[in-house]
């Protein structure tokens, strides 16, 4: 309960500050988000382009989790992963706020779920965050970034936001290891400690998901429910 409590705390707190304290929103704000959409990069700061670009990536990280995760959860994984490739922290922050504790992965994984859980995806995903981050970092004006920072309400949520969606990444990784039979320390605090590319190193060296039957698990709780009854 504890949890759940934190990270509704987050949320509101998330929400109060991006719409009352965050810098005022600008009339150009609609326009820049159309060009970096349809690629009309020009005159547009790198670091601002490369920040947009890895609020699609992160989302598709979650992604190789949540939907995973999603399996045996009351709150709809789905819908709040796709809502987060337009909102971002604001729709994932509710859904780690209600799910519950899910060390087991029940059924088979279909095509989809495949695509998910494969270290191919993970690479892809590494080397485009690598391509994105080195061309904000080389060809980006910090001076700039921060100017907009300090004065662009979407910049500055949007900057935020990537911080927030990476700080709270590992609060998935305990049960994604769990499903896994994954048992290192050093590897979850790589995680925690390295932001982003902690992340993607671990979509890259995890273990393939561990298919467990519904129907064992179902005769193994009927079995138990029976033994207590004999008690």
């Amino acid at each position: 309960m504890f949890r759940k409590i934190i990270f509704w705390l987050i949320w509101l707190g998330f929400i109060s500050y991006a719409f009352l304290f965050a810098p005022p929103d600008q009339p150009e704000t609609f326009d820049l988000i159309k060009d970096m959409v349809l690629g009309k990069w020009e005159g547009i700061n790198p670091l601002v382009i490369s920040l947009f670009n890895l609020m699609g990536v992160l989302p598709m990280i979650y992604s190789c989790l949540l939907f995973i995760d999603g399996r045996g959860q009351k709150a709809p994984a789905w819908l709040f992963a796709t809502a987060s490739f337009g909102v971002g922290a604001f729709a994932l922050i509710p859904y780690l706020a209600l799910r519950e504790k899910n060390p087991q992965f029940i059924g088979a994984k279909n095509t989809f779920l495949k695509l998910l859980d494969s270290r191919f995806t993970g690479i892809i995903l590494t080397l485009t965050a690598l391509v994105l981050v080195s061309f904000g970092l080389t060809q980006g004006n910090w001076h700039n970034f921060v100017e907009q920072w300090q004065t662009n309400r979407f910049i500055h949520v949007m900057s935020l936001d990537f911080c927030i969606l990476c700080v709270l990444f590992p609060t998935l990784i305990k049960d994604d290891m769990a499903r896994r039979n994954m048992k290192s320390s050093l590897l979850f605090w790589s995680i925690v400690i390295i932001p982003l590319f902690g992340s993607l190193f671990y979509l890259c060296v995890r273990k393939p998901l561990i298919e467990v039957d519904g129907d064992i698990v179902n005769s193994g709780e009927k079995l138990n429910e029976s033994s207590a009854k004999v008690i």
